[in-house]
């Protein structure tokens, strides 16, 4: 499962799709693999830097692609439109490092699924460097946003 399988799978495309490749999965967690961080080009970089709190992002991409495959494991039949999914709030967010880009080793993202129904979902994540943490959390996101938030 590669950044062009990632692209098809999740709303961001181009440079704002983070993750590069899927690792690993099953219908509680994922794991991806990344080396967005390191490019000069990455749209999240500021000042000429990538802060650790953008490893948000990078989380938040791999809970909507764990959504988008668990789903697809549900219903292989359907065809129409992925859900929506909001991050509706981060909890617990843990910064270990101050920035991103001057990661050497690309970076392991994981989310475990810790509870969820058809309207939200409770993840844990975390963002690794080999056997490092980084970044970690918790975040709740809002399924199927798109149909019932009115902006």
């Amino acid at each position: 499962m590669n950044r062009p399988w990632i692209e098809a799978r999740i709303p961001h495309q181009g440079r704002m799709c983070l993750l590069d490749e899927v690792i690993d999965w099953d219908p509680h967690r994922i794991r991806c693999r990344t080396g967005t961080h390191r490019a000069p080009d990455n749209p999240l970089r500021a000042h000429d830097r990538l802060g650790v709190a953008c490893g948000i992002e990078y989380a938040a991409q791999a809970m909507a692609l764990h959504g988008a495959l668990a789903v697809g494991v549900r219903d292989a039949s359907a065809g129409g439109a992925s859900r929506v999914g909001l991050l509706a709030s981060v909890r617990d967010a843990r910064l270990h490092v101050l920035r991103l880009d001057d990661i050497e080793n690309d970076l392991n993202c994981e989310a475990a699924l810790l509870a969820g129904d058809s309207l939200t979902a409770l993840y844990e994540f975390a963002l690794r460097d080999r056997d490092r943490i980084l970044l970690s959390g918790r975040a709740s996101v809002v399924l199927d946003a798109g149909g019932r938030l009115r902006l």
